[in-house]
């Protein structure tokens, strides 16, 4: 009976201790939701004006740059977003689920098969070994960055990765596969980084808000090069923010379904703790009892 006690003991003391653990990195998962959807939305506005001044460039030009018309025949990137760390649920499941499933079988339906040739950059460790599991090796594999001074510099690594990957191995397309927070979880989006549909772009200058057209006095070529460069580090900047938010708060959710089950197999443990603690003090007290008694008939004798 001691050795059970013993062993619920253990176990009640592990269990607040993992109740502990899992207390504070819920709390830091919940500050780090915050922090990076701020992140994210600071980028809104900048990410509107970038968009503006490449629509008042490209209107201003008297013969306007077609699309691109992609080459069918060489590689497509498939840049995906995930995690270095497990403990939140389905989050890089659900990403691959969709970058290698859901979205590459609605492109083959819409335009054929993709390049054999296309590559994949996996982003996050957890990511990465889950695209292995589904039968594919990444070209590139990258950490994600642990704090928002660190994403800046991480996104100088991406654009350097895809610069290479356009000069080197011609690739003309670029898609950003990444998870955007939702209220109470999160869903997965896909989007265009390469190319830049610049017949879209123009548009923009249909909305804009003021009668007052803006102007400017660099040259249009230089303007609009510089324009573009921002407006793929914004691009690539607000998916990995919207990436590292929707990482914590699917850790967030995990957190707390985790808590709520360790708060339950604590009550159980101590409901039994107390039950059989009971009962090794009603066993003492019996054998008191019954040893009383056998002292006080032997005392009072025949």
């Amino acid at each position: 009976m001691s050795a059970t006690l013993e062993t619920l003991q253990k176990q009640i003391a592990g269990g607040e201790d993992l109740s502990s653990i899992v207390r504070t990195m819920k709390a830091l998962a919940a500050t780090s939701v915050r922090q990076y959807e701020k992140a994210a939305e600071s980028l809104d506005h900048y990410y509107h004006t970038v968009e503006l001044g490449l629509s008042v460039v490209l209107s201003s030009r008297r013969e306007f740059p077609v699309d691109l018309v992609l080459d069918q025949h060489k590689p497509i990137v498939l840049m995906v977003f995930g995690s270095d760390h497990g403990l939140a649920g389905r989050f890089n499941e659900q990403i691959v689920s969709y970058a290698l499933e859901d979205y590459w079988s609605e492109e083959e339906e819409k335009s054929g098969a993709f390049p054999s040739g296309s590559l994949i950059a996996g982003v996050g460790e957890q990511v990465v070994n889950r695209v292995r599991a589904a039968g594919t090796d990444p070209d590139q594999c990258f950490n994600m960055p642990t704090s928002i001074n660190a994403i800046t510099p991480f996104i100088r690594l991406l654009l350097e990765r895809v610069e290479k990957w356009h000069s080197r191995e011609g690739v003309e397309r670029v898609l950003l596969f990444y998870n955007s927070p939702l209220t109470g979880g999160f869903s997965p989006r896909a989007e265009t980084l390469i190319p830049v549909s610049l017949s879209n772009l123009r548009q923009t200058r249909l909305q804009w808000q003021s009668r007052s057209l803006p102007t400017f006095t660099m040259p249009p070529d230089q303007l609009l090069s510089s324009l573009l460069r921002q407006y793929f580090f914004v691009s690539l900047y607000r998916a990995c923010a919207l990436s590292l938010a929707a990482e914590n708060a699917s850790r967030l959710s995990a957190m707390q379904a985790a808590e709520k089950n360790i708060n339950e197999r604590l009550d159980e443990l101590k409901i039994s703790y107390q039950h059989k603690r009971q009962e090794a003090i009603t066993e003492e007290l019996l054998d008191i009892i019954s040893g009383f008694k056998a002292v006080r008939r032997k005392t009072a004798g025949p």
